[in-house]
């Protein structure tokens, strides 16, 4: 087993805590598929350090009169495994997402929106940029209307208006077309402008018959 660096062994410190489940006063729990199970101790300070949202969940009158208690905070939105890779990225360097945390990366940008947390938000967006194709594109475009996204909007769009004739033919477009007609409106409108001006460009006033054509020269 390789010896780790100092700086391997700083930077691993609050990960180290959570594993040793040392001194821990509060309990995350899943919300969906709900069960004992799901709960993982952690630490207040931790939380409320990474997210102002959380910082004023705990520090509310509720959770001070319950000071000699373990709190419990449910996570609504969140499965088990989605609840382990969110605490664990807590608790890490946020150099990067893990490559669990690239599994669940979805339910990871949610979370960062809805619990302020701009620094994982921004790792998520790099992501799904970066992994956008025929199975995800338009659930990603969907995904940055609320709140509005411009950089994943602009690539999701981006990528749907230029495989428009592949997407366009799928039956996720049809459900995304009822649930969003405004959006699927602005892709096919871009769509045909783009195949327009390619189209346009082919042709020129010809030397020899003065018409836009070309046969001629």
């Amino acid at each position: 087993m390789a010896t780790q660096t100092n700086q391997q062994i700083f930077s691993g410190g609050l990960a180290k805590v959570l594993e040793e489940q040392w001194q821990v006063d509060v309990r995350l729990m899943a919300g969906v598929d709900n069960d004992d199970d799901s709960a993982i101790s952690a630490h207040k300070l931790i939380l409320a350090s990474r997210s102002e949202v959380f910082k004023k969940m705990l520090e509310s009158d509720e959770v001070k009169t319950l000071a000699e208690q373990v709190e419990t905070v449910t996570l609504s939105e969140m499965k088990k495994e989605e609840l382990e890779t969110f605490v664990e990225f807590m608790y890490s360097d946020g150099t990067m997402l893990s490559p669990k945390a690239k599994q669940h990366v979805r339910s990871l940008y949610l979370a960062a929106d809805k619990y302020e947390i701009p620094h994982l938000r921004d790792l998520c967006r790099n992501e799904m940029i970066s992994s956008l194709d025929m199975s995800n594109a338009l659930d990603f475009l969907e995904l940055a209307q609320i709140p509005f996204d411009n950089g994943l909007n602009e690539a999701a769009f981006s990528y749907v208006k230029n495989n428009i004739s592949t997407i366009a033919s799928s039956e996720v477009f049809k459900l995304f077309v009822v649930s969003n007609p405004n959006l699927a409106w602005e892709i096919m409108k871009a769509s045909v402008t783009k195949t327009s001006n390619r189209y346009n460009s082919n042709f020129r006033a010809c030397r020899n018959c003065g018409s836009y054509c070309n046969y001629c020269c």
